[in-house]
């Protein structure tokens, strides 16, 4: 059983802290500065709080194993995880946009420019750091918790940059004496950032879904599962070989048949149980813990 504290639970956990020191800065700055952006950055953080810990508390149980409720183990709270984390955040970037639309209508807002662009700033800085942490560890062997909330974190920094460059343009149109024009940049920028950024939960929606679904992995760990069988087929001349796999969190299905002909040089139970070892070592160099079901069978319509 893995630890509650492991590398990818501590890397959540700064995610989590992060987040909400984020969004109590930016919820307070941006009512202080009158941005709606910087409001939408807070209220984005503030949700990330509690869907960082759903992640947390989704790792922690997964890594539990399997028992007599979940006789298949737990891995499936993973891809949930990222489901409702995914969706929750669509759900906040299309209301903003649609807040966005409304202000600009409206005529656009005030806002103090100085102390908003100082905001961009700050919140650009801590964001490339948080995303750097995050993504180091998810290339590192991290979960796909962990790469959700790294491409979150990812997303989130673009969203401080966009912020950043829209207060500078601001700024410019105020010192070149168009205030009216600068109305418009807070909103503008809004609808601009939650638009571009709706793409990043809806990959995890996909992803998340194909997981649930027990769907097959992806072609990269496709390609070398059946590398892996084929090896092994041809090792000891098995007739042919059928695979199945799919990823479910961090556990990677795969059930395996061999078809057995005269030529096979593993005919007898003890050497079928060789042949479920080699597979098995050669499985154990993938990144995911792997649940194996290997079958024998001289008819090969009993593999199909």
């Amino acid at each position: 059983m893995a630890s509650t504290r492991s590398p990818d639970s501590r890397a959540l956990l700064i995610s989590t802290w992060t987040s909400a020191a984020f969004a109590v800065v930016a919820l307070v700055w941006g009512l202080a500065t009158g941005s709606q952006l910087i409001v939408f950055d807070g209220l984005y953080s503030f949700a990330s709080v509690g869907l960082s810990l759903a992640a947390v508390l989704a790792l922690r149980t997964a890594r539990k194993g399997p028992d007599e409720r979940y006789p298949w183990g737990r891995e499936a709270w993973e891809p949930l995880t990222v489901v409702v984390k995914a969706a929750a955040l669509a759900g906040l970037s299309i209301y903003a946009l649609v807040s966005a639309v409304g202000e600009i209508l409206a005529g656009g807002r005030d806002i103090d420019v100085g102390w908003a662009l100082l905001y961009g700033v700050v919140a650009t800085v801590a964001g490339a750091v948080v995303s750097l942490i995050l993504r180091r560890r998810a290339r590192a062997g991290g979960s796909d918790l962990v790469r959700a909330e790294a491409a979150e974190w990812v997303g989130d920094t673009l969203l401080s940059v966009a912020v950043l460059a829209g207060f500078v343009v601001a700024l410019v149109l105020e010192q070149t004496g168009r205030s009216d024009l600068a109305r418009y940049v807070d909103p503008a920028m809004v609808a601009l950032v939650s638009a571009a950024f709706l793409p990043v939960p809806a990959k995890l929606v996909v992803s998340g879904f194909r997981e649930l679904l027990t769907m097959s992995p992806a072609p990269h760990l496709q390609a070398r599962i059946a590398a892996a069988v084929s090896e092994v087929e041809r090792t000891y001349r098995f007739a042919e070989s059928f695979v199945r796999a799919s990823k479910v969190g961090g556990r990677l299905d795969v059930a395996v048949e061999f078809v057995v002909d005269d030529d096979s040089t593993a005919q007898t139970v003890h050497q079928f149980d060789d042949v479920r070892a080699d597979l098995e070592a050669r499985f154990e160099e993938f990144d995911h813990l792997t649940s194996m079901s290997v079958g024998f069978t001289a008819d090969r319509r009993w593999a199909l």
